[in-house]
C-alpha cells in the first residue's frame, strides 16, 4: 500500500514540475495591433497558422478530436472538421478556457449526414483546456483528446481570443 501510495505522489510531482518547466518556455507574445485575417489549421502537422493579409505571423501546436483522421461527417465520430468556414462566435464564459466557434455545420456537412440520416454535430470550437486544468498547459498537446474542437494552451487562446474577429475565415486541412 505505501509503495502504491509513493508512486502517486511521485507521478504527482513530475506532472506538475514537467507542466511547470514547459509552461515557462513560451514563443514570442503575438503583437496586440495585429489583427488576424485568416486562420489555416494543418491536421497532419496538429498546428493552426494565423495570418495577418498574407503574412504567416504565427504558428500554434495544439490539439485535435479523439479521431484525428478524416474528416467530420457525423455527430460523435469525435473528428475535427476539414473545409473552409469562419470563425461564427466569441465565448468569453465558456467551459474551456475561451473558445471561437467554428461555423461548422455547412450547407455541405448538413446535406452529407442528412444522406445517411445522422446528425452532422456542431458545436465545434477553438478553444483552452477545461476550466480549472489549465495547470496541464503543453502537455495536452500529447494526445489528440476533444471530441472534435481544437485545443491550445489557455495562454494561447487568450492571445489568439484578441486578435481574432468574427467572420474570420478559418481553412482546416487534412
Amino acid at each position: 500500500m505505501k509503495k502504491r501510495t509513493i508512486l502517486k505522489i511521485s507521478s504527482l510531482v513530475l506532472l506538475i514540475f514537467l507542466s511547470s518547466f514547459l509552461n515557462y518556455f513560451y514563443p514570442k507574445k503575438l503583437d496586440a495591433d495585429i489583427k488576424i485575417t485568416k486562420i489555416i489549421v494543418l491536421k497532419s502537422k496538429r498546428e493552426l497558422q494565423i495570418f495577418h493579409n498574407n503574412d504567416l505571423v504565427k504558428t500554434y501546436k495544439i490539439s485535435l478530436g479523439r479521431q484525428p483522421i478524416g474528416a467530420k461527417h457525423f455527430q460523435g465520430d469525435n473528428k475535427t472538421p476539414e473545409g473552409n468556414y469562419f470563425i461564427n462566435d466569441k465565448n468569453p464564459n465558456s467551459g474551456y478556457h475561451l473558445n471561437l466557434g467554428i461555423s461548422y455545420p455547412a450547407k455541405k456537412d448538413i446535406s452529407y449526414a442528412k444522406r445517411f440520416g445522422k446528425s452532422p454535430g456542431g458545436a465545434i470550437k477553438i478553444h483552452g483546456l477545461k476550466n480549472g486544468f489549465g495547470f496541464i498547459g503543453k502537455l495536452h498537446r500529447l494526445l489528440d483528446w476533444t471530441h472534435g474542437c481544437i485545443a491550445m494552451t489557455n495562454h494561447e487562446i487568450e492571445e489568439l481570443y484578441k486578435s481574432v474577429k468574427i467572420g474570420t475565415p478559418i481553412e482546416i486541412r487534412p
